[in-house]
């Protein structure tokens, strides 16, 4: 596996300190590999800088759009490599780590498409002798900041338009799975060299990477404490921040979902509650069911999570990996525990799913949860799918909309005129019918209130990394008219 980093288009070792990474399905290291030092931490800048101009300036917005189509390639190549590696690190099961090696590859292919026609457009000018123009510059050097749930996917949303857009990057991924990032570094090999640097090490390299005055922006995944301390530093000298924070994701199943219904709506929701064990951004974890067909949904989910196959992530039938760490299983049953104190009832789950060695969850059905618990206010981030009965929809809309966050949400139902009015009243980025988590590279993603600023994907994420310029052009060199003197 690779250890070093990628600095100026050379791989270096780094001269931090050590970092050993962990697999979380055995709890034994991988391997050992040196963080970036301060000084190749302003080394990785100054390459990002000088390159951007050969990158963002010289080169055709057609150019780039081939280099990331052959980016795109490499990563399809290179899938089950990779793959084995997410899941090493991460713990995500192989076959969902394979998935997200196409996802990412998608993303470069959007883009690099996406850029060809997002140059800037042209307005109507003042005077008939004018031309005006609003052009779409590079924003310079950006830093990418990636967490370790999907340290490829997440990459990519930031990569590519970063590349698109004509800027030079700077990339961190998280201390626990730097693997699958040093990784690509050949990926990058027909860029002009320091176009894409790869560096690894924990908070301290992302700080430094957010106070240097030559990064010009930060595009950051991670929670809402870490990006709110981004966004402060950052506005001490105004550079631009993309932050895509916590969630807490509401899912609502109406009364309408009756028979059959009620069965595909309750494998929708244990997809959406546990897919990566819970560790998405856009896991469900607060259900909202009609209280006509609570009973029975709740008996569909607790029957269906019983189905369940825990285990080796690397086995083809396993459905749900360990958690991440330790420190991470920790916080979930730690709310799961608060709860339980609190009145609530596990129906099932909450094991180890008979492993020894990991840091294995089995999947858990919570009833009774107070609305006041942890469990029902803050992000869980683990296999966790608390059920509560409502007596209406504006009673379900107004608890979904009752938290800090508003990232996601999913709606169960077959009544249009339900849907039209959930997309309209439900305060989230992302709202879903009947089709839990589906990303669409075209479809901005990002969150409202405390789940972050600006978004992902689709032209917008394109623009976060782009500086709008108005351009006025006339053509009669004259006096005007309205010139001093009065």
């Amino acid at each position: 596996m690779e250890t070093r980093l990628l600095i100026a288009g050379e791989l270096v070792a780094g001269d931090g300190p050590a970092l050993a990474v962990e697999n979380p399905a055995t709890e034994e290291t991988i391997t050992s590999l040196g963080t970036a030092g301060a000084e190749q931490v302003r080394a990785a800048v100054a390459a990002a800088r000088e390159a951007q101009h050969a990158w963002g300036r010289e080169l055709t917005a057609a150019e780039r759009a081939e280099a990331l189509h052959e980016i795109a390639a490499g990563l399809r190549e290179r899938t089950e490599e990779l793959a084995r590696i997410m899941t090493a690190e991460g713990g995500k099961p192989l076959l969902e780590n394979r998935d997200e090696v196409g996802w990412t590859a998608s993303a470069f292919d959007f883009y690099a498409e996406l850029a060809r026609a997002e140059e800037g457009r042209v307005i109507p000018p003042v005077e008939s002798s004018q031309l005006a123009l609003v052009i779409r510059e590079p924003l310079g050097v950006v830093a990418c900041i990636v967490p370790w749930n999907y340290p490829l996917l997440l990459l990519a949303w930031k990569l590519a338009p970063v590349l698109a857009a004509g800027n030079a990057a700077v990339c961190k991924p998280s201390e626990l799975t730097p693997l699958s990032t040093l990784a690509l570094a050949p990926l990058f090999d027909h860029l002009p060299p320091g176009t894409v640097n790869l560096l690894a090490g924990a908070g301290e390299v992302g700080a430094q990477l957010v106070d240097h005055e030559d990064v010009d922006g930060i595009a950051f995944t991670g929670s809402v404490a870490t990006g709110t301390r981004i966004g402060e530093r950052a506005a001490r000298r105004v550079a631009r921040v993309n932050l895509e924070l916590g969630g807490k994701d509401a899912f609502i199943v109406c009364g309408d979902i009756t028979g059959e219904d009620v069965e595909i709506a309750a494998r929708g929701g244990a997809w959406a509650a546990y897919l990566n064990a819970g560790q998405v951004c856009t896991s469900a974890e607060r259900f909202y069911v009609h209280r006509d067909i609570y009973d029975d949904y709740v008996a569909a989910f607790v029957a269906h999570t019983k189905t369940l196959r825990v285990g080796d992530p690397t086995v083809e039938t396993t459905d749900i990996g360990p958690m991440v760490s330790a420190t991470q299983r920790g916080k979930v049953t730690a709310q799961l525990d608060a709860a339980v104190a609190a009145g609530a009832e596990i129906l099932t789950g909450g094991g180890t799913a008979g492993q020894a060695r990991g840091h294995y969850l089995e999947p858990v059905v919570v009833v009774g949860a107070p609305a006041e618990t942890d469990l029902l206010r803050e992000e869980t981030f683990g296999p966790v799918a608390p059920i509560v009965p409502v007596g209406s929809l504006d009673e379900a809309i107004a608890l979904a909309n009752g938290t800090p966050f508003g990232l996601g949400a999913n709606i169960y139902t077959r009544d249009l005129a339900t849907m039209v009015r959930c997309a309209r009243e439900v305060r989230a980025g992302t709202v879903w019918f009947n089709d839990p988590l589906t990303d669409n590279d075209a479809g901005p993603f990002g969150g409202f209130k405390r789940s972050g600023l600006g978004r992902e994907l689709g032209a917008e994420g394109l623009h976060a990394f782009q500086e709008p310029k108005h351009v006025h052009i006339e053509t009669k060199l004259e006096v005007k008219e309205w010139w001093y003197p009065y």
